[in-house]
């Protein structure tokens, strides 16, 4: 062959091989990023998912995760740390589950201490207040204008990693430093992925009918000791505290069952001096379940210890016949978890494993919200280099026709929608 022929041979070889690279790419793009593929022309009203996914459009990158119905949807975000933003159970038309701040991210101006961009499933890090907090700067008092995010679980993105139709894989390298002064060095990985009617009907034991519409997901995220330290109770310790934040409303009542028992063996049943007690008429302990309002009028906060948590939370929306559930992971006999009082702490491993959140005006007038939120954390994580936690956070919406969803409420929660709307009439 001569040299005039080989140099034809090996361009056409050359134009091969970049063609196979660009169509490679385009592919791995494609499965990566699935901004908008699923969207249409058509003007959604606010409220519904559609809607939301046109409002997102323009400022994210957003990764849809869909089931081969269509109906059942999820928008996650890499920019903001691997969140569900929202979902749906009735395609783009329907119902938008989960609340978004369209005042902040519309203005494209950060916050000096919490960017509240929303989302139905976001990643925070515990513990909140103390001294081993990292939301406060060592040496500074426990006071709003002093608690801060820290920008790795609240402006910074994660990178995606892997995504497909139903699942999203996420990551982020962490450094942080506790009030303490302890340095954290650490990776989080975050996937999320989309349940089937059979995986709802197996983690909650009961039947979805028909005439209900459900979306269903997971989060599973996992924090790995990257330092060369272990984490300890003289150093302090991280845990995975898992918020969903929802849309608020008058018609909204929070449901937790919690275990029954003397207070001299289990201890108090709900904390609830977060910030401030909480009256008669925001919270109803009764029979096994406290019933707090999810107004987005008040602002407080409830949690329960690992001797009372049973691992359900959940909501009724009255206006919207939706029905919320939330699931997660615990094991029983592990009683370490962080503290997130706002205080210099006795006990700083005394915490609590599941919170609600009713947001509400602030003493200055202004507010975040308005929101509610359902959270759940993992133990404190008692980390030796290369070891990792895993905390697992699932959300179900069970929205349709009433008498179907008081036969799930009766079978998850023990309680009728009769007695969950009447709580606080």
């Amino acid at each position: 062959m001569n040299t005039e022929k080989l140099n034809i041979w090996l361009n056409r070889i050359f134009s091969i091989l970049i063609i196979i690279v660009f169509i490679f790419s385009c592919s791995t793009l494609g499965n990566k990023n699935k901004k908008s593929r699923i969207m249409e022309t058509t003007d959604y009203e606010r409220g519904t998912f559609g809607y939301d996914l046109q409002f997102l459009n323009d400022y994210i990158d957003p990764v849809i995760l869909k089931d081969p119905s269509g109906k059942s949807l999820v928008i996650a975000s890499k920019e903001w740390q691997g969140r569900v933003l929202t979902s749906s159970a009735a395609g783009l038309d329907g119902t938008s589950y989960g609340w978004i701040n369209y005042n902040l991210i519309e203005s494209k101006q950060l916050q000096p201490h919490m960017n509240a961009f929303g989302g139905e499933d976001r990643l925070w890090l515990g513990p909140e207040g103390g001294q081993f907090s990292i939301y406060f700067r060592e040496g500074t008092p426990f006071e709003f204008e002093h608690w801060f995010v820290p920008e790795e679980i609240d402006t910074e993105p994660f990178e995606l990693l892997e995504a497909g139709d139903q699942y999203a894989r996420f990551g982020k390298n962490m450094k942080l430093v506790n009030y303490s002064g302890f340095r954290f060095s650490l990776d989080i990985i975050r996937e999320i992925r989309l349940l089937n009617p059979e995986d709802v009907e197996g983690n909650l034991g009961t039947r979805v009918p028909d005439n209900i519409n459900i979306v269903a997901y997971e989060s599973e995220s996992m924090m790995t000791n990257k330092g060369s330290q272990a984490w300890t109770k003289e150093t302090g310790m991280l845990s995975i505290w898992i918020l969903g934040m929802f849309t608020p409303s008058p018609s909204v009542t929070i449901i937790i069952p919690y275990k029954q028992g003397d207070e001299s063996a289990f201890g108090p049943v709900v904390n609830d001096t977060y910030f401030g007690k909480i009256s008669s008429d925001r919270m109803k302990i009764s029979d096994g379940i406290i019933f707090f309002r999810g107004d987005g009028k008040s602002r407080g906060k409830i949690g329960l210890s690992p001797l009372r948590v049973i691992p359900l939370a959940g909501s009724y929306d009255a206006d919207n016949k939706t029905l919320t559930v939330v699931q997660f992971s615990f094991r029983e006999g592990i009683h370490d978890y962080v503290n997130s009082m706002w205080e210099i702490q006795d006990e700083p491993f005394r915490g609590d494993v599941l919170n609600s959140y009713n947001d509400g005006p602030l003493e200055d007038g202004s507010q975040m919200g308005p929101f509610y939120e359902l959270e759940s954390s993992s133990p404190a994580a008692n980390l030796q280099h290369g070891e990792s936690i895993n905390h697992l956070h699932r959300t179900y919406h069970f929205q349709g026709n009433e008498d179907a969803l008081d036969e799930i409420a009766r079978k998850i929660f023990g309680v009728s929608l009769e007695r969950i709307k009447s709580a606080f009439l």
